[in-house]
């Protein structure tokens, strides 16, 4: 067998014949053989797998040894000894070098094959020799990534013992030092990067099993960047492994360099400019982390001479990074660093003021969400450097010409920005350093670090803390003992309210709550995050509760405590919303409203309702003008189905006895277009025929007018939501199945929203499905945010009444078509319904920065607002209605805005802006020109708080123990937060 193998690769043979026969020799491995035979087919295709001159042979040496390796193991067992192996290690096979990685792909499929077998014991053992061996000839990047993938697949190989173990991490990382590319094509360098990052991922998991190899591997690597050995440069490869390197350890470390009096001041700014040089490698985590906190070590010590030299060596070389988009963000926050706190001179200032109008040009040019934030920051930083060093107009002139159209910070903010980052105003130990380790900023409020495209987390659970009443509600739960969601959000809140620090790192929670189709790393739809973080906290206190239940089914309730529940139930129609039963889930009482749904048949006037729970509103723009000749009420066809599909995310109980938070089509499925304008009036009198038909006659009416709101320059909230509540005529395609006609009818579908919410979320549906181009556009329309609106509630005046016979709809227009007021009334009889209007504050605003769902950023706008308002201004009878008189319509002076612009003036610091790690005051005014001033971000999530209600806590009756309003921790929750905040304080001292 083995010469009619040798013959096959040697011969002329066409190659799919080669395949075939091939085929069969492996498919004879089965075949017994005698011992010689099967070492002569282990050496014959030992030497095709490392010297075979094509990859075709190569391939067939390996199909032929594992095939006959595991047919014949105690062979190969006897063939793959400690002999062969440490031979092919040191003296490699035949013309082929000891340093060529096929010789441990070779030894890796050898291991594979006699890994039941007791001789792999002595091989592991010979490994864990030979490996600490190769460390020490420093292996190029392939054999050295190789071997890491070796020893990562086998781990058993890894030497042992802490005096070799830490022997071979202190090698591998001289070795990464020596890494150098072989080539400067894309494809070369990606192999590159990947192999650094094989070997560095290795090193991450010895310190990982092994952490007392950490501390010495760091000092090698310090001692191999401080050398000032000119003839050898240390591979920038090494920033690979600045991730792996616990940034709980800055402290700790950056004290120890900076105060090290053996460590001199040439070898620490040899090792600072080459830190700041490993901000070219592409996928390195943290260097600008540790460069800035060195950097801020060194002036804490006042080593200021290192300071200079290291930012007039280094300045321009930070400022090329930032046309790289992979390494801009570290190279910015460096750069910003430097010059900010370079203020005793222009100097290194004006090293960089030649290159700035080159790259705010390539940012404008690019257009991309994430070029559009650097180049507000950039612009930032450049005006603070050009008010601090006035003086220069003919450097500056180009700048300003470059910038001007582009947003400049207050001089308020320029000082404040000055006066805390200078040198000076160090203070004189080292201030911790995580993320922008500095003390809260005087917002008091804390950031969420971005833990790599988190954003979309971030701004909903700052949006959801700022809803007070939940956030209290939440904080004061008794959850000792448990490792619910739920806890892990209360641990969340409480470090968000306590802790010292400027921004918290949500790593435990982001991954309890991500979404499991959520890809880690990438930018995902805040709005789908939160429904499926309700839904999760939804249902995990209705398991718990129904656990509880369980456990106290044999305490029988008496008689009068029966009664009273009874009566409960019966009230709860009656009496204030958040008077709920107890057996409501928390998100329930915060976040859950009723939609009712009624379908009138306009042939037989019968009429179908259906309620349905929800937690948010999802509302969609007026369709393009180019449908206005479809019925605004009525629609045949589908084509726009899933562009303007409106829906709503439902707590709606499941035949199982389950509640689970889905999206449900307000729309009941049907295809509808729907516009804001008048709803027409049926005649209860007429001919049921010819009402309908006078009815569907009326829609090129109604078309038009969805044009006219289709073209208004700024939509307004209540627009969508009067679009979200208006009647739709189902017809054509779309017609309902009247059971009482036995047949398909023209029907009139309304929506009513019979319970409120504590909080109103709505979500503006900006994301529509391009057909042609099979992707999800955004809509940029700009959308009018009103700071206080009423919400139209039609409570039944009893929970069993059922509305029969048809309706009148009677609809108002107001002159300028700004707003459509709605009357709903029963015919014939007496009316059923109350309609009230609920006033609702606006909390927060979830905005989105970019132009697809895929992209972009997300950042937060919110306040604190309790349920008697933010200053108790909210005046109900000049709030934002959604069905108000004719004279009540919102005009450019009306009483809404005057209430609007007072809120804001007298409460000016009263509005946060979120952005991951930062937390800034700022206004409504703010909130509102948010889209005109940057067009790429638009409100995407809102927030409403509702008025005058009963639901908030009581804080004067918790024994004076209540912080900012907030109830007491949980003591171990507590003890952790007040732990955590005595570090961080100690290291600042």
């Amino acid at each position: 067998m083995d010469k009619i193998l040798e013959g096959l690769v040697s011969s002329s043979h066409p190659l799919p014949l080669k395949r075939v026969i091939v085929r069969r020799v492996v498919e004879s491995a089965e075949t017994p053989l005698s011992q010689a035979q099967c070492r002569a087919m282990f050496a014959l295709s030992t030497r095709l797998v490392l010297q075979g001159p094509d990859p075709f042979q190569r391939q067939v040496g390996r199909q032929v040894l594992e095939a006959y390796g595991r047919y014949h193991r105690d062979e190969f067992e006897a063939f793959f000894n400690r002999g062969l192996v440490l031979g092919l290690l040191q003296r490699g096979y035949g013309e082929l070098s000891n340093r060529d990685p096929a010789i441990l792909d070779y030894i890796q499929a050898g291991l594979r094959l006699i890994m039941s077998c007791p001789s792999v014991l002595e091989l592991f053992e010979l490994l864990q020799v030979e490996a600490l061996r190769l460390v020490c000839e420093r292996p190029p990047p392939p054999l050295c990534a190789r071997l890491c993938q070796l020893l990562s697949d086998f781990p058993q190989c890894l030497p042992r013992g802490r005096k070799l173990s830490l022997a071979f991490c202190q090698q591998l990382v001289r070795s990464i030092a020596h890494f150098q590319s072989q080539g400067s094509r894309e494809a070369e360098l990606r192999l590159y990067v990947s192999q650094v990052t094989q070997v560095s991922g290795l090193l991450r998991s010895v310190w990982k099993a092994e952490p007392d190899t950490l501390l010495p591997s760091l000092q090698e690597l310090f001692a191999v960047i401080s050398a000032a050995d000119t003839s050898f440069e240390p591979s920038v490869a090494l920033a690979s492994l600045v991730q792996h390197i616990p940034l709980q350890m800055i402290t700790v470390l950056i004290r120890s360099l900076t105060t090290d009096p053996n460590v001199k001041d040439a070898s620490m700014t040899q090792a600072l400019c080459r830190m700041i040089d490993w901000l070219s490698w592409p996928l390195a985590q943290h260097v600008e982390t540790w460069v800035i906190a060195l950097l801020k070590g060194l002036a804490a010590v006042q080593k200021f001479t290192i300071l200079i030299d290291v930012t007039l060596l280094k300045i321009e070389l930070v400022f090329n990074r930032l046309w790289f988009p992979l390494v801009r963000p570290g190279a910015l926050a460096v750069l910003a660093h430097m010059l900010l706190s370079f203020q005793h001179s222009p100097e290194a200032f004006h090293l960089i003021v030649p290159h700035v109008v080159g790259l705010v040009d390539y940012f404008k040019r690019d257009g991309l969400p994430s070029s559009t934030a650097f180049l507000m920051q950039l612009t930032d930083l450049i005006h603070c450097m050009m008010y601090h060093y006035s003086g220069f107009p003919e450097l500056y002139e180009p700048i300003l010409e470059a910038i001007k159209d582009l947003p400049k910070p207050t001089e308020e903010k320029i000082k404040l920005i000055l006066s805390q980052s200078a040198w000076t105003s160090q203070s004189n130990s080292l201030p911790s350093y995580l993320s922008r380790l500095s003390g809260k900023s005087e917002t008091g409020k804390t950031g969420l670090i971005n833990l790599g495209n988190t954003c979309y987390m971030n701004s909903v659970i700052q949006a959801l803390f700022m809803a007070t009443d939940f956030r209290r509600h939440v904080l004061s739960l008794n959850l000792n003992g448990c490792n619910s969601l739920m806890r892990k959000l209360q641990h969340l809140f409480a470090f968000l309210a306590h802790t010292q620090r400027e921004a918290y790192a949500p790593r435990i929670f982001f991954e309890a709550s991500r979404p499991p189709w959520f890809t880690p790393r990438s930018q995902q739809d805040c709005s789908e995050y939160l429904r499926f973080l309700l839904d999760r906290l939804h249902e995990e206190e209705r398991t718990l509760k129904v656990l509880s239940s369980a456990k106290s089914s044999e305490s029988i309730m008496n008689e009068e405590s029966q009664t009273q529940e009874a009566v409960q139930k019966a009230q709860v129609f009656a009496e204030a919303p958040c008077k709920r039963s107890e057996e409501r889930t928390l998100i329930e009482k915060m976040f859950g409203g009723k939609l009712k749904t009624t379908i009138c048949c306009l042939n037989c006037k019968s009429m179908s309702q259906k309620e349905e729970a929800f937690t948010d509103l999802s509302l969609a723009f007026c369709p393009p003008t180019s449908l206005e000749n479809v019925g605004p009420k009525c629609m045949e066809h589908s084509e726009v189905k899933d562009d303007y599909m409106m829906q709503s995310n439902t707590l709606a109980p499941s035949a199982a006895g389950k509640t689970p938070l889905n999206c449900l089509e307000v729309n009941g499925g049907c295809d509808t277009v729907m516009n804001e304008g008048t709803i027409k009036e049926f005649s209860p009198e007429s001919n049921s025929e010819n009402t309908t038909n006078s009815e569907l006659n009326k829609i090129q009416d109604d078309g038009d007018m969805c044009q006219k709101l289709g073209g208004k320059n700024t939509l307004a909230v209540t627009d969508l939501l009067n679009y979200f509540l208006a009647p739709e005529i189902l017809s054509g395609d779309n017609k309902y199945y009247c059971e009482k006609c036995a047949s398909l009818q023209n029907a009139e579908k309304t929506m009513q929203i019979i319970e409120e919410p504590e909080y109103l979320i709505l979500t503006l549906l900006r994301f529509s499905y391009d057909p042609k181009c099979h992707i999800r556009r955004k809509i940029l329309d700009n959308v009018s945010l009103p700071l206080l609106l009423e919400l139209p509630v039609k409570r039944a005046t009893s929970p069993l009444a059922v509305v029969a016979g048809g309706w009148s709809v009677g609809a108002e227009l107001s002159d300028i078509g700004e707003n459509i007021a709605k009357k709903l009334k029963p015919s014939g009889a007496d009316e059923v319904t109350c309609p009230q209007l609920v006033p609702y504050v606006l909390s927060s605003v979830v905005v989105h920065s970019g132009v697809s769902s895929e992209s972009g950023h997300y950042y937060s706008y919110a306040r604190n607002v309790t349920g008697s308002g933010p200053s108790g201004l909210c005046n109900p009878s000049t709030a934002f209605s959604l069905v108000s008189p004719q004279d009540k319509l919102l005009t450019e002076e009306s009483p809404c805005t005057v209430i609007e612009n007072e809120l804001d003036t007298e409460m000016p610091r009263e509005w946060f802006l979120f952005n991951d790690s930062r937390v800034t005051f700022t206004s409504f005014q703010s909130v509102q020109k948010i889209t005109s001033r940057f067009p790429k971000d638009t409100a995407y999530v809102l927030f409403y708080k509702k008025q005058n209600s009963t639901c908030g806590f009581n804080t004067n009756s918790a024994n004076g123990l209540w912080v900012n309003g907030d109830p007491p921790l949980q003591k171990d929750l507590m003890d952790a937060i007040t732990k955590d905040n005595k570090l961080y304080l100690q290291v600042r001292q």
